[in-house]
């Protein structure tokens, strides 16, 4: 939650009950200057109700879409509040404002005319816990999510630390294979070698031999 809307909120809500309170006593207000000079009073407030309104709205949708979405519907009910104290500002400077309530005053008493002034506030006040709660439930589930979002991202690194090590012994793996590759040439070159090398020794073996005979040969010839 925005502490920024929340200064904005905290101002709105006094100066709102303040207002309403005004607005109650001008229109039993006999006296003309006081009157005036009362309704001069609630005028300001409520161009500062209009600056605090638009000034949350600008905080509000400045804010993430799950947090904008909450304190939007907060909003509407304050305008929706502020709507109701223009009405009752537009009634107080009526002509018969007076007689209207002098006479609403005798009927019901002016404990009612504050009761229901009451009762507006309360049931503002109840909005607004309720939209409270809900900002404390959708505070809970982003909570939730991003500590979701953290698991999954350090299973990704796990994974990705997995593959790498797999990646590694790999290429291990293939330089083996080279290795054993090149010893499997080398073996073939000098089993080559050493057939080519066993020809020739017998072959030196054979033309000794052969040499050996011949010498006898002739010896048994001379002799």
């Amino acid at each position: 939650m925005s502490e920024v809307f929340e200064g904005y909120e905290r101002q709105y809500c006094e100066l709102s009950a303040n207002l309403s309170r005004k607005c109650n006593s001008a229109a039993i207000l006999s006296d003309q200057e006081q009157k005036q000079q009362k309704l001069s009073e609630i005028k300001t407030g409520i161009d500062e109700a209009d600056v605090l309104i638009r000034k949350m709205d600008l905080e509000a949708r400045s804010l993430q879409p799950s947090v904008k979405v909450v304190l939007l519907a907060k909003l509407r009910e304050y305008k929706s509040d502020l709507n109701q104290l223009k009405k009752e500002f537009k009634r107080v400077t009526s002509p018969n404002a007076n007689q209207a309530a002098r006479e609403e005053l005798l009927e019901y008493g002016n404990a009612d005319a504050l009761s229901a002034s009451a009762g507006q506030r309360e049931r503002l006040a109840m909005s607004v816990e309720r939209l409270n709660e809900s900002s404390e439930r959708i505070t809970e589930s982003r909570r939730t999510i991003l500590e979701t979002e953290e698991l999954g991202i350090s299973i990704l690194q796990d994974l990705h630390q997995q593959r790498e090590t797999l990646l590694h012994s790999h290429k291990k793996l293939h330089g083996v294979d080279d290795a054993i590759d090149k010893s499997k040439k080398v073996l073939t070159a000098m089993s080559r070698r050493m057939t080519k090398h066993k020809w020739i020794v017998g072959s030196i073996i054979g033309a000794l031999i052969v040499a050996v005979i011949l010498i006898l040969y002739f010896k048994l010839f001379q002799s």
